[in-house]
């Protein structure tokens, strides 16, 4: 398998998005370069990797974007692997309207499963494409944020980002 990616300084530090020839395998939000190549390298370590950006504009354009708040977020064509549960979540999780959050609880009860809080919650750790897939939209029962696979802070940021674009109207 050939995964291309590239790895761009953006408004929560660094991305790192890769893709195959189907879709986005990962999209990753961290500290450094460095740090997300090598995630991306251990969790790709049979796959031919290619760095450049070029490759991937069309997907790179439209997240930068919406991290800057010029855009909805966009709707990728994704190649990710998961369980049958998994993908339940993860197809709830883009259904939370933009600026919008929901309990584990309440994704939950939506998908008929009302005592799968936790297991809604190692769902959302195990997503491996930020933003696309916004498990930052969801909570814990008393309103705190909880974890988030890529930072706690990372995940206020977003909320914050998302509630200041909706109330300005930038992003439908």
């Amino acid at each position: 398998m050939r995964v291309h990616y590239a790895c761009l300084p953006c408004p929560l530090e660094w991305l790192l998005l890769a893709a195959t020839e189907r879709g986005v395998c990962a999209l990753k939000l961290g500290d450094t370069a460095a740090e997300l190549e090598a995630q991306l390298r251990t969790e790709f370590a049979l796959a031919a990797l290619a760095c450049g950006a070029i490759a991937l504009s069309d997907y790179i354009t439209p997240v930068l974007a919406y991290l800057e708040g010029r855009r909805a977020p966009p709707a990728l064509p994704l190649d990710v692997r998961a369980t049958p549960f998994q993908r339940e979540v993860w197809q709830a999780l883009q259904r939370i309207p933009c600026g919008q959050t929901r309990t584990y609880g309440q994704v939950a009860a939506a998908l008929g499963r009302p005592n799968a809080a936790r297991a809604v919650a190692r769902a959302c750790a195990a997503n491996p494409v930020a933003l696309l897939i916004p498990c930052h939209r969801v909570v814990r029962e008393d309103g705190t944020l909880g974890g988030y696979r890529w930072g706690v802070g990372r995940k206020a940021a977003l909320l914050r980002y998302e509630a200041e674009w909706c109330k300005r109207g930038t992003i439908l």
